[in-house]
Order: C-alpha cells, then structure tokens, then sequence
C-alpha cells in the first residue's frame, strides 16, 4: 500500500473514532438521550442501551488506526488474543 493511501485511511479512521468518543461522552452525560451518530459514513440514532456495540466498534477502530500507522512508519504489529 502506498503512503498517500495510507494517510487517507489514518485520517478517515481518527474522523470515525473521534465521532464514536464524541457518542460514549454524550451518553455518559445524557443517559435518557438519543444521540445522532454520524460517521460520514452512515448515520444513526444510538441510546445507552447501544454502548457496547459502539465500544466494539471503537476498539475495532483503534486497532485499525495502530495497524495502518504501523504500515506507513514500517513497523510490525503484533496482534494478540487472549492469555487465559
């Protein structure tokens, strides 16, 4: 993959994140609201009851940004499961 594809992914992936930390602080808060998830990708309406799949999708996304950051600096990730 080169470089400016790369960047691109990084940069749409930190968006994405920076839109689900914004769902869980608005949650936390606001815990009888609804709130407007809009990624740039879709949109939806997320409750506290969905703050578990949004905390999946963050930690899916945090992985994705260590992994192409690894990529583009040329650093190997290792990816490791569970120990018990």
């Amino acid at each position: 993959m080169d470089s400016t594809y790369l960047s691109e992914r990084i940069t749409k992936t930190k968006e994405i994140i920076t839109a689900y930390e914004d769902a869980i602080l608005f949650l936390t808060a606001n815990p009888a609201k609804t709130y407007r998830l809009d990624t740039g990708q879709s949109v939806q309406s997320v409750t506290i009851d969905d703050m578990n799949k949004i905390q999946d999708s963050l930690d899916i996304l945090y992985n994705r940004l260590v992994v192409f950051e690894a990529r583009l600096s040329g650093n190997n990730v290792l990816v490791a499961g569970a120990l018990w």
